[in-house]
């Protein structure tokens, strides 16, 4: 599987929300190299707090395969996912993560806490990090510096 090949493709689910206002993160899920959900942050423009980016691909993803058992699939997503995305995931069952940029203030796939090995529940993903992460923190870092000038 190629890994920054699926990434470009939650780039692409990113801009989507950037183009909106939104924090700009993507996701896309993929089981046997066929992209099955996307999803980008929709939480300004929907006023609600789970449209996160990977809820949003696995809901999709879950859909296609009638199935919420989403068995073998794996979730990319620009940003390690919160403590929320990370439940869904595991509630999911797919198998790994593949993330771009560390969230030091939100990441549950083992900056701050790691829920996706916890050894108490029932599934553990496998989680790979770092993929295309100078090009996901370049986004989310001209998002929030445009964000700060406009405040001033």
């Amino acid at each position: 599987m190629d890994y920054e090949q699926y990434m470009r493709e939650a780039m692409q689910e990113a801009k989507k929300a950037l183009a909106l206002g939104e924090v700009p993160v993507g996701a896309v899920v993929v089981l046997n190299d066929v992209i099955i959900g996307r999803g980008y942050n929709r939480k300004e423009n929907d006023h609600d707090p789970t449209s996160h980016a990977e809820i949003i691909a696995l809901r999709e993803a879950a859909k296609r395969q009638k199935s919420w058992r989403l068995n073998g699939a794996t979730l990319f997503v620009t940003l390690e996912p919160c403590p929320m995305c990370a439940g869904a995931m595991l509630q999911s069952r797919i198998e790994r993560v593949v993330f771009g940029v560390d969230d030091p203030k939100a990441g549950a796939a083992g900056t701050l806490i790691n829920l996706l090995q916890f050894p108490g529940f029932n599934h553990e993903l496998k989680i790979v990090a770092g993929v295309l992460e100078k090009e996901a923190q370049e986004l989310l870092q001209g998002f929030f510096s445009n964000m700060r000038k406009e405040k001033s």
